[in-house]
Parts: structure tokens; C-alpha cells; sequence
């Protein structure tokens, strides 16, 4: 039986990946604000809060991102 290889880890600008994410929810929340009637008359508004979450929570994930980068939580 051929042993288990398993490559080296790759190295990412992780805070670069969850901006970029936490832009495009926000951009998506408001893109949606115009629509805030029509989703609703069409059951649809967890979009609206969807984005919204996701923006907010992208939020927070970029505070803990700093503040273990300030604390020297990081590889």
C-alpha cells in the first residue's frame, strides 16, 4: 500500500480573501435596497438579509483577523 503524501500547506492573504467577500455583500445589500418592496411582495427579502449578514459578519471576521494580528495569533 503506497504511503499517504501530503503537500505543504499554502500560504494566503487571508484578510485580503474576507475584505474582498465581506465588499461584495455589502455591494450585493445595496443593490438590493431599491428592490425592498418587491421582495417582499414576492417572499423574497431573505436575500435582502442575507447580504446583510453576510457584510456584517464579514465585519467581524476582519476585527478578529486584526486583533489576533495585533496579539500575534497568526502563522
Amino acid at each position: 500500500m503506497p504511503e499517504l503524501v501530503i503537500p505543504p500547506p499554502v500560504r494566503i492573504n487571508a484578510r485580503r480573501i474576507v475584505a474582498a467577500g465581506t465588499v461584495l455583500w455589502f455591494i450585493a445589500f445595496v443593490a438590493l435596497l431599491p428592490f425592498y418592496g418587491w421582495l417582499g411582495d414576492h417572499h423574497h427579502r431573505i436575500w435582502l438579509w442575507t447580504s446583510l449578514a453576510g457584510w456584517v459578519l464579514g465585519l467581524l471576521g476582519l476585527a478578529i483577523m486584526v486583533r489576533h494580528r495585533r496579539v500575534g495569533r497568526t502563522v
